[in-house]
């Protein structure tokens, strides 16, 4: 297992040894082995996947995980998480951890509380929530995957668009173009007209009233016709 909460609660001797206490603590060789021998065994009877069988509203609220996982009430109220309400209890958590330990099983014993049914909680607690992180891992996932369809799709519009108004943007400028081209070339031909026109009258005038050039040149001075 890679979780190793187990040898901070309990140390359990190789099968035969003699008792030293409640739930068989040992500090004999080969006693931590032992220990995650039993934890596996009881671990394996325990479903690897709890099954949610509410909604849960609040994941924040791990009391409502652990009952849509239906984690059964243990036995006289001794849950894990009031084991680790003991431990940091002010009467023995300044204590040396095998001190601490001691303490808690005899409490144990005293309640007929069997340490093996607080680990059996402990594994039901975790793995519901382990079980509920999956969950919620693959909503996390499942959401990233609509939400960047949905963004790829917006973003083919948004390019699709702007190639549009792209498109429009040149048409127009060509447009333009084309009319100034032709305006030149109109105006080209009006000035010839124009330089004609001056020349007819020209012979009647003093000062030819007729404009050759830009009509936003300013207006030239009026004009005495000649007389015979």
């Amino acid at each position: 297992m890679s979780k190793k909460w187990y040898n901070y609660i309990v140390s359990v001797d190789d099968a035969g040894g003699p008792e030293q206490g409640p739930s068989n603590i040992s500090n004999a060789p080969g006693a931590a082995k032992s220990a995650a021998q039993t934890v596996a065994e009881i671990a394996s009877g325990i479903a690897a996947e709890p099954k949610f069988t509410t909604p849960i509203s609040d994941p924040t609220l791990f009391e409502e995980i652990y009952k849509a996982a239906e984690i059964p009430t243990p036995p006289q109220g001794y849950s894990i998480l009031k084991i680790s309400q003991m431990l940091e209890s002010e009467h023995i958590r300044n204590l040396p951890s095998d001190v601490k330990r001691s303490s808690v099983l005899v409490g144990l014993d005293a309640a007929n509380v069997d340490i093996k049914e607080i680990i059996q909680d402990a594994i039901r607690r975790d793995r519901a929530l382990d079980t509920y992180e999956r969950v919620q891992q693959r909503a996390a996932e499942e959401l990233e995957a609509r939400k960047n369809k949905e963004n790829s799709e917006i973003q083919a519009q948004i390019d699709k668009y702007v190639t549009e108004q792209r498109t429009k943007i040149q048409s127009n400028n060509e447009e333009v173009s084309r009319e100034k081209q032709r305006f030149t070339g109109w105006r080209l031909k009006k000035q010839q007209e124009e330089k004609k026109i001056a020349e007819a009258v020209g012979y009647f005038v003093t000062e030819n009233p007729i404009t050759t050039g830009d009509v936003n040149a300013p207006p030239p001075p009026s004009n005495t016709a000649q007389h015979s």
